[in-house]
């Protein structure tokens, strides 16, 4: 329980480093005109992943969830991959990722690192898909890892759609803005 206990703060220090990389790209994106779009969506986000990070040891103490090595050990390696994954998306995309949708007018998608495959519009999502699941398994906290993925599901289905209607009206205004007069 201490190790898994230690995991879980690992990853909760994880998303605090990615809080001082968003707050840091919030300005460098305001300075260049930024549209800022989804702030509805962005308190449950937050709640939903906090509550994940205080349920996997709540539910484990609570419940007296075993250690099972055999579920154990892949989900960890299943952990590990999904913070791989989100820190490939963070350096690929650079000071233009954040926790928030944030688009910059004029400036084109990204088409490099994970983000150079069609079929992967949205890898960091993949990387949270994958972290919620494994996470809570690793010391078989089963109920956290299906509520926190019903609940993820419904919450990516409007973030994935307020990213894609604000890169999409970035692009439009970009096209507008360079069409000939």
């Amino acid at each position: 329980m201490i190790w898994y206990g230690l995991l879980v703060a690992g990853v909760a220090a994880e998303r605090v480093g990615e809080l001082v990389v968003a707050r840091r790209n919030e300005r460098w994106s305001a300075a260049r005109g930024a549209r800022v779009s989804g702030q509805g969506h962005y308190p449950a986000m937050v709640a939903l992943h906090t509550g994940l990070l205080l349920a996997c040891p709540a539910e484990v103490w609570l419940a007296d969830r075993p250690f099972v090595p055999a579920l154990a050990w892949p989900m960890l390696a299943v952990l590990a991959g999904a913070q791989a994954l989100r820190w490939w998306c963070v350096r690929t995309l650079g000071p233009r990722w954040n926790t928030r949708v944030i688009v910059v007018p004029g400036l084109p998608l990204v088409a490099g690192g994970p983000y150079r495959w069609p079929w992967l519009r949205h890898p960091n999502y993949v990387a949270v898909v994958a972290e919620g699941v494994a996470l809570p398994l690793v010391h078989t906290a089963w109920v956290t890892a299906t509520v926190f993925t019903v609940l993820n599901a419904a919450l990516l289905v409007v973030r994935v759609r307020c990213e894609n209607r604000a890169l999409a009206a970035s692009a439009t205004l970009s096209a507008s803005a360079s069409a000939p007069a």
